[in-house]
């Protein structure tokens, strides 16, 4: 079983955002709740279920330590995690 919490990278696996790559801001038993700072921001995260979203095991370290001391994160953190991340992935790519 896979250890779900909030900080960690996703990606959606299905629906009309596949492949797009979130923040997870919220855990429940059946579904998870997505930001990634732009569209989806953490006053309207994404309500997804949890069969529809690959976690990916590196975390945010600064943003998962804010989420467990309860620190307020602001949606341009979020937006520069998932672009630092997304760069790494091409950087590993080429």
């Amino acid at each position: 079983m896979e250890d779900w919490k909030a900080g960690m990278l996703a990606k959606a696996k299905a629906g009309h955002d596949k492949d797009q790559l979130y923040v997870i801001i919220k855990v429940e038993p059946e579904y998870v709740y997505l930001a990634d700072g732009k569209k989806r921001t953490l006053d309207r995260p994404k309500k997804k279920n949890r069969r529809h979203v690959q976690i990916i095991k590196r975390a945010s370290g600064e943003l998962q330590t804010k989420f467990e001391n309860g620190s307020k994160i602001i949606d341009e953190e979020i937006k520069y995690i998932l672009k630092a991340y997304q760069a790494t992935m091409v950087s590993k790519e080429v």
